[in-house]
């Protein structure tokens, strides 16, 4: 039997807990999602593929992991889920007070100003995970994405089919913005500081002349700032928060400087 099959199993007869051949498998496919073997969400031709019975392997290790206490010099914590290591030989710059958990698979060249990362999170190379930003549990980041200070990346493990945060390569994420609820970000979108995302969030794009709605996907290279929409109530009519696109990544601009400039060439706070 592969892991797979072993960790369906389990999934339905939570009995095969005790077996060790269980047990294995479970911290098997962990250590493998720790090391970027496998991963929770993968490209494909056709967008995004969630592998539902990873999600499962990582609820199922909480049952088999035993609260301890974990100590880093002066400080301590008490959880069932150790911290990530050997960052040296990873290649990874962990400024303190930066945490990831076992679990999470760190690429390459990231650099973690102090922030969280969640286990089953995938963090690709050359991302910043700046100051107090929080990948959640299961959240996919590419390859130089830059997370901005106090943004939220939101975590998934439950409901297993719910499809987790995707952040694409080259795309940047302004300060104390939130994306939660399976939102895909596409490749080298802009997200200007505070926009919120959520399922069910308006993304309207004002680029044309008429608007042009969306929900749940940022489209490549475009730049997205907060904005506001008028909604009916029984009481009255009332602004609700929306994310407008205002514009695209110019393909002249440097792909590193435009990050910033993009914002600006819009008359946007980055």
């Amino acid at each position: 039997m592969d892991l797979r099959e072993i960790v369906e199993g389990a999934w339905e007869d939570r009995t095969l807990l005790k077996e060790k051949e269980v047990q294995i498998a479970i911290k098997t496919t962990v250590d493998d999602l720790d090391k970027g073997k496998v991963r929770v969400a993968e490209p494909s031709e056709d967008g995004w593929v969630v592998n539902e019975w990873i999600k499962k392997a990582v609820i199922l290790y909480f049952p088999l992991m035993k609260m301890r206490t974990i100590e880093v010099g002066p400080f301590e914590f008490h959880d069932k889920i150790g911290l990530k290591q050997n960052y040296e030989r990873l290649g990874v710059r962990v400024v303190p007070h930066a945490i990831a958990r076992y679990g999470a698979f760190v690429n390459k060249g990231v650099v973690m100003m102090p922030s969280y990362v969640n286990i089953g999170a995938y963090v690709d190379s050359g991302t910043m995970v700046d100051t107090w930003a929080t990948v959640g549990s299961c959240a996919q980041i590419g390859k130089d994405v830059h997370l901005s200070g106090g943004v939220g990346i939101g975590g998934v493990l439950e409901p297993v089919q719910a499809a987790p945060v995707i952040i694409e390569d080259g795309a940047f994420v302004g300060s104390r913005c939130i994306v939660v609820e399976g939102v895909r970000v596409g490749k080298e979108a802009v997200l200007g500081a505070n926009v919120v995302l959520t399922g069910s969030s308006k993304i309207i794009d004002v680029t044309e002349n008429e608007p042009k709605e969306l929900k749940g996907y940022v489209p490549e290279r475009s730049v997205v700032i907060p904005g506001s929409y008028t909604k009916k109530f029984k009481a009255g009519d009332f602004q609700v928060p929306c994310a407008l696109i205002i514009g695209k990544r110019k393909e002249s601009t440097d792909k590193k400087t435009s990050l910033n400039d993009a914002l600006r060439e819009n008359d946007v706070a980055v």
